[in-house]
C-alpha cells in the first residue's frame, strides 16, 4: 500500500520550504526521498525541507531538522526558523508564541510577534576560524581568499552554519553565479560554505545576495543576512539595527557586538498545504 505524506509549502522572503510534521505522522527520510521531494518537476520543490520532530531534551519544545534540495542535512536555516515557528503554532502543535527549538548546532528561540512577523534569537555568532570551520593561520576578521586567480576579502562567520561574506560595490553586478560555487567548495572551507555578497547602502541598510551551500542562489537567506550584518559591523561599515534587503524582501537584524546573540525579524508565509503519494 502506498504511503501518503502531508506537507505544507511556506516561504520566508521567497526562500521556499516544505514543512513536514513528523510529530503526528511517520516518515522514513532518506537522501533519495529528500531529492525526490525537492525536485520542482517530479516532486514538490523547495530550497530546504524542514522537519518538525518531538523534542527529547527537557525544556525544549521541538527538534528542527533541515535538508537541502541535494539531500544533505545542514545545521541551521534562519528563514526556515521563522516558518517553523509559524507552522507549529498554526498547526496546533503548540499554543506558545515563543518556543525553544533544538537544531543540529544548538538551541534557537523563535517568537511570534503581534504584527505577524517572527523574531528569532539566532544565538552568538562563531568567529574563530577553526570553529566556522575555515582553515586559516590568523584570527583576523577580514581574510584573503583566492578564487579562480582573484583575491577576495572575506569574513568567515558561523551562524550555526558557515558563511563567507565579501563586500561588493553592487550586488546586481556581483559575480554570484561565477564565484558562488567556487567559494562554496573552496578547500579552506572543509564543510563547504554559504557565499554572501554584501553591498553597503548606508549605516543601517544593506543589500545582499547569497549563494547557498547545497541549494545555489536563493531569493533570501536568513542566516546569511545575520552573518552579513555581523561581518559589516566587525568591519565598522554599518551599525545595528540593520535592514537587509534581499531579492525576496527585507529582514531586520540586530547585533550588539562580539559575544552577543543576533536577533532576526521578518515574515513567514504559508503558501498551500497538500498530500503527496510517495513512490
Amino acid at each position: 500500500m502506498s504511503q501518503k505524506l502531508a506537507f505544507t509549502k511556506m516561504h520566508g522572503l521567497g526562500n521556499d520550504f516544505v514543512m513536514i510534521d513528523a510529530v503526528r505522522q511517520n516518515i522514513n527520510l532518506t537522501e533519495a526521498l529528500v531529492c525526490y521531494l525537492g525536485d520542482r518537476h517530479f516532486g514538490i520543490g523547495f530550497d530546504q525541507l524542514l522537519v518538525v520532530e518531538k523534542s527529547q531534551t527537557p525544556g525544549v519544545d521541538f527538534r528542527y531538522r533541515i535538508f537541502n534540495a541535494d539531500g544533505g542535512e545542514v545545521e541551521q536555516c534562519g528563514n526556515g526558523a521563522r516558518c517553523f515557528a509559524r507552522f507549529v503554532f498554526d498547526q496546533g502543535l503548540t499554543d506558545k508564541r515563543e518556543i525553544r527549538v533544538k537544531t543540529k548546532k544548538g538551541i534557537i528561540t523563535p517568537r511570534l510577534e503581534a504584527d505577524g512577523n517572527v523574531t528569532v534569537d539566532m544565538g552568538v555568532p562563531v568567529l574563530k576560524p577553526a570553529d566556522v570551520p575555515f582553515i586559516s593561520d590568523s584570527d583576523a576578521y577580514v581574510q584573503p581568499l583566492e578564487v579562480a586567480g582573484t583575491t577576495v576579502a572575506i569574513t568567515a562567520v558561523s551562524m550555526g552554519n558557515p558563511h563567507a561574506v565579501q563586500v561588493v560595490a553592487n550586488v546586481d553586478t556581483a559575480p554570484v553565479a561565477e564565484q558562488g560555487p567556487l567559494i562554496e567548495h573552496h578547500p579552506r572551507f572543509p564543510a563547504r560554505v554559504n557565499a554572501g555578497f554584501l553591498q553597503i547602502v548606508d549605516e543601517h541598510r544593506v543589500r545582499l545576495r547569497v549563494f547557498e551551500r547545497g541549494a545555489g542562489e536563493t531569493l533570501a537567506c536568513g542566516t546569511g543576512a545575520c552573518a552579513a550584518v555581523v561581518a559589516g559591523i566587525l568591519r565598522e561599515l554599518i551599525a545595528s539595527p540593520v535592514t537587509v534587503e534581499t531579492r525576496g524582501g527585507a529582514l531586520s537584524i540586530a547585533w550588539n557586538g562580539v559575544g552577543s546573540p543576533v536577533l532576526m525579524t521578518g515574515p513567514a508565509v504559508t503558501v498551500f498545504a497538500g498530500e503527496l503519494t510517495l513512490p
